[in-house]
């Protein structure tokens, strides 16, 4: 038998180090801006559980955050039946959760009848509640697995994307993952971390599996101002969404550090209260409640200068309820609303409006004067607010600020409606239309400028009942988008709210992070997660 010589076994030594190094990823680092509320992924109704379902849930469908497209995880294939009421999954064979236990189709049935028991509560079972009656879970065989509703569920299958699949015999319970990383340890307003799934069933094209990180520590660190140092030190390597103010401090020393993905889907907006019992002159109201008024408002804001000015360029005027970004949703037909003084006067006339000495009146010759409320410390909005009091003053409004706090805010627009203009943001995570339909009913409780409705007080109001009513319950996706295409086209025409910016998806990288591809759907910069890697030598000091 040859002996192996110092040298050679020097070389194999070598060879097991190099081979060790390539396989281990590191640490990634970056924070939560709260403390998580549950790590059970049926309660999850706040970021930072989100945050932490994204990266150890596994889930049977994943929308992919780059494309908006559909695409099969721990369910290899499924089947919607015609009606939209059943879907029956195909499983991925071979797949264990975190702890070892073999994934079968009886932990979907299980997720699936916790999610919707009502004793829960869970946020994420409100997406599927489709009418009165029991879901009906049908363990086909260990491998398939049948869900049928009592009513359709437009777009059910993607609705599975926020659906992690937890353990039906575990002891660990919800801490058994499918997901790439599973929680490790976790010290109250301190940190999470989460550790590499030993168990994760994915692979990359070379046979390696995923993911490649061994670990992410994420530090509870609300303050942005800590949050923005700590990464120029290099102590964290993203931020996933940042302001345009930080983002322009971190761009202006290193631009290789900051990203702009583009227009994201959340929007900057304003409305008129048109509650008829609001505690404000009648005579406002029926201002408000002028399409004319309405109209004649939007075309006076020049929303180029409010992208411009009060986001530093980082957002787009907005053309409508959807952002451009949902390139599923969006209706390519709407065209930019246009920054035009004497088209809005003109409109103002038609309502017996006139200018009197540089004032507004109405025909009754009342001055047209009102207040727009908004939150105070949100930089952004109250710059906006004065923005739009100059452009509105042009065409003889007077306008006042009035900045609140976010409780006695909130207290305004949905108990006293004590309040005649509102500007605010909506924050959209999906992409679906379902996921506003509390915003466009007019029983809705977020129907903002006139909520909860008994009966829908106006026709128009009534058709986009009709036409989300007629979306949700479709199962043909031509039927669907013909209809919330139809309900965009209203909303732009009527204008109960006014859509100013879509912001754009900022976001911060650290150079040592490799394989990022940032996307304006949240997360924009972890989506892809169990691909990202550390430069070797970052990795190597965080093993």
């Amino acid at each position: 038998m040859m002996r192996r010589t110092p040298l050679i076994r020097l070389a194999i030594i070598l060879l097991i180090a190099v081979s060790s190094l390539a396989q281990a990823g590191g640490e990634l680092r970056f924070c939560l801006r709260s403390e998580p509320k549950t790590f059970n992924p049926l309660l999850v109704a706040d970021d930072a559980s989100e945050t932490i379902r994204y990266l150890t849930g596994g889930v049977l469908i994943r929308v992919n955050r780059l494309t908006q497209a559909a695409e099969p995880e721990l369910a290899t294939s499924w089947k919607l039946s015609k009606d939209g009421r059943s879907i029956t999954f195909t499983l991925r064979d071979k797949a264990f959760f975190s702890d070892g236990t073999p994934f079968t189709a009886e932990d979907v049935a299980t997720t699936v009848r916790q999610m919707m028991d009502p004793q829960l509560h869970s946020p994420t079972g409100d997406a599927f509640r489709s009418g009165t009656g029991d879901v009906a879970v049908q363990v086909l065989a260990p491998n398939r697995v049948t869900i049928t509703f009592p009513a359709g569920v437009a777009g059910l299958d993607r609705q599975f994307d926020q659906v992690a699949i937890m353990s039906a015999k575990s002891p660990k319970k919800e801490m058994a993952v499918l997901g790439p990383f599973y929680v490790a340890d976790y010290k109250a307003g301190s940190y999470v971390l989460l550790r590499r799934n030993p168990n994760y069933w994915k692979k990359d094209t070379n046979g390696r599996q995923l993911p490649y990180l061994d670990g992410i520590r994420l530090d509870i660190q609300s303050n942005r101002d800590i949050e923005a140092l700590r990464f120029r030190r290099g102590e964290i390597d993203l931020i996933n969404s940042i302001d345009a103010e930080y983002y322009d401090r971190i761009g202006e020393a290193s631009p290789a550090l900051v990203r702009d993905a583009g227009p994201s889907l959340d929007s900057e907006q304003m409305w008129f209260n048109q509650v008829e019992k609001a505690p404000i002159p009648g005579y406002r109201i029926a201002w408000f409640r002028s399409r004319n008024f309405r109209r004649a408002v939007s075309e006076a804001i020049n929303r180029d200068d409010l992208a411009r000015v009060a986001f530093s360029s980082h957002a787009k005027p907005a053309m409508g309820p959807v952002s451009p970004a949902n390139k599923i949703w969006f209706n390519a037909k709407l065209k930019p609303i246009a920054y035009n003084t004497a088209s809005a006067l003109q409109r103002l006339q038609k309502d017996g409006f006139r200018l009197d000495k540089g004032v507004l009146r109405d025909k009754d010759g009342h001055q047209v004067e009102f207040s727009i409320v908004t939150n105070s410390g949100n930089k952004y909005r109250e710059r906006m607010a004065t923005m739009i009091q100059q452009d509105l003053g042009k065409i003889g409004m007077k306008v006042n600020v009035v900045t609140l706090d976010f409780p006695s805010l909130i207290e305004r627009m949905t108990e006293s409606f004590n309040y005649e203009a509102a500007l605010l943001g909506l924050t959209n995570v999906d992409l679906d239309p379902n996921a506003q339909m509390t915003v466009w009913l007019s029983s809705g409780d977020n129907h903002q400028w006139n909520p909860r409705q008994k009966s829908p007080e106006t026709s128009w109001e009534a058709e986009i009942d009709r036409l989300m009513r007629e979306q949700a319950s479709a199962v043909d996706f031509p039927v669907r988008k013909a209809a919330f295409d139809r309900v965009q086209e209203i909303v732009a025409d009527q204008a109960p709210f006014i859509y100013l910016v879509n912001k754009n998806a900022l976001s911060a990288i650290s150079t040592a992070l490799q394989g990022e591809v940032p996307v304006v759907l949240r997360p924009q910069t972890y989506w892809n997660i169990e691909r990202l890697t550390l430069k070797a030598e970052i990795a190597k000091t965080r093993q």
